[in-house]
């Protein structure tokens, strides 16, 4: 896949990626929030999960996210670790530790949820992740689990508001790398259209 995340969008493409790709849903309480791993805004994560957890938002939650170079640690033990310090009940949350990247989180932790919980008991779901690869995270979760109502929230450490992503050079090289995986990966099958 050519590089093309240096590229200057036009006002068109601009105005595509805000209303189909970073994109927010309205939240409503769901069954299981699903935490995608990161190295990137670990704390701002954390503290949305928290804040989900405070406002009742979720009953269980998976975090999902193997060992980075550089750490001893998966992101999977550095998140649970944080959002437990942060009030969830660390048995409510429940882990996947091998995931590198977002098709593994969701086709690891499928299995993982599948023994705790029963997947056939979870009929809704938070996906929680970086605002830049916003809508891949439903989209990958729609392609190995479409029969769960999906919800999407968002988090990133830029100064400048989600629209305006634009205007940062590092926020948008970012978000036109995201943007540019959606549809090859839709013909490879890694994701499903999302939402229908």
């Amino acid at each position: 896949m050519k590089d093309r995340s240096r590229r200057l969008p036009d006002e068109a493409e601009i105005a595509e990626i805000n209303a189909r790709h970073l994109i927010g849903t309205p939240l409503k309480p769901a069954d299981l929030l699903f935490v995608f791993g990161t190295r990137e805004n670990v704390g701002r994560r954390v503290d949305e999960a928290c804040r989900l957890w405070r406002e009742g938002f979720f009953c269980w939650s998976i975090v999902s996210g193997g060992v980075t170079p550089g750490s001893e640690f998966s992101e999977c033990e550095i998140i649970k670790a944080a959002m437990a310090a942060g009030g969830i009940p660390a048995e409510r949350i429940l882990e996947e530790h091998r995931a590198t990247n977002t098709g593994e989180n969701v086709i690891f932790s499928l299995p993982v949820i599948e023994a705790a919980l029963g997947l056939k008991n979870i009929r809704s779901v938070i996906c929680l992740g970086n605002s830049w690869t916003a809508r891949r995270y439903p989209m990958t979760l729609h392609r190995h689990w479409p029969e769960v109502e999906k919800m999407l929230v968002t988090v990133d450490g830029f100064d400048a508001p989600r629209t305006l992503w634009h205007t940062d050079p590092v926020f948008r090289a970012l978000v036109l790398v995201e943007w540019d995986k959606i549809e090859p990966y839709k013909a490879k099958g890694f994701i499903a259209e999302w939402p229908a």
